[in-house]
């Protein structure tokens, strides 16, 4: 009887440690409020830089609060792309409420996310981006979940940017730990981590372990990950996200 005590005050406490950050942005009401889908803002940021006034090809990665109450759990990621001389980006994404869910579109990349504000998480521009896009564009097409959508634990929106990364030689970013979805890998077991320079294992996207170079050491437990990030100088709260001083991933230096 004592030891079923000692195991269940464990279990609470790991179940209570994977929701105090939900519980905390929940609490605090920091996050937008955003009644209505239909009304919340799409506007662009202005944080990306005017196709029109930028002759060089551009690669950036966003992500944003997931609507609703999954915002407190959560981001939703997605791939922009310019290619050289263009005078407008196209947007690479999945949503969950249409049957064909991969969306690849002309598009402002860094629109609110339905009230949420975006996050740049990685920005390549010149010559590296522009021989990044076509393989960005060959793993987009080779998407294999292209009809497929679950919220938890995957594959979703966050499944596709994770794919579109680990597909696409030398496009290496680290996703933020709540980017519920990353880690989903289908059949497989392991692979490469999006960020490059690690590897990670994970059973259907509900329990895992991520270490790696830009991402440094995580622990996936029903899709909520922690850790700790040295490169970075920062830890990883399940759905806060990563607390760093550093950002591990390419950024231009004419970023705004």
């Amino acid at each position: 009887m004592k030891r079923f005590a000692l195991y269940s005050g464990w279990i609470l406490g790991a179940l209570l440690l994977l929701l105090s950050g939900p519980i905390l942005l929940a609490a605090s009401g920091s996050q937008p409020e955003r009644n209505s889908w239909q009304t919340a803002t799409r506007e662009s940021a202005g944080i990306a830089p005017d196709p029109a006034q930028v002759h060089e090809a551009i690669v950036q990665v966003y992500g944003a609060r997931a609507w609703s109450w999954r915002g407190y759990f959560a981001v939703h990621t997605w791939v922009a792309t310019k290619e050289e001389g263009a005078d407008h980006f196209k947007v690479h994404e999945v949503t969950g409420w249409r049957r064909h869910v991969v969306n690849s579109r002309p598009d402002d990349p860094d629109r609110h996310w339905y009230g949420a504000k975006p996050e740049l998480y990685a920005d390549i521009r010149g010559k590296q981006a522009k021989a990044l896009i076509p393989d960005i564009y060959t793993a987009v097409a080779s998407y294999p979940y292209a009809t497929e959508y679950e919220a938890w634990p995957g594959p979703n929106s966050n499944t596709f940017v994770a794919w579109v990364i680990r597909e696409t030689p030398d496009l290496n970013v680290a996703l933020p730990n709540h980017a519920i979805g990353k880690d989903y890998l289908g059949s497989r077991i392991g692979a490469s981590t999006p960020g490059g320079g690690g590897y990670q294992l994970s059973l259907g996207g509900y329990f895992g372990v991520l270490a790696g170079v830009r991402e440094g050491v995580e622990l996936n437990i029903l899709g909520l990950s922690l850790g700790v990030n040295p490169l970075a100088l920062g830890i990883k709260l399940p759905g806060i996200g990563e607390l760093a001083l550093r950002n591990t991933n390419p950024m231009s230096e004419s970023t705004p």
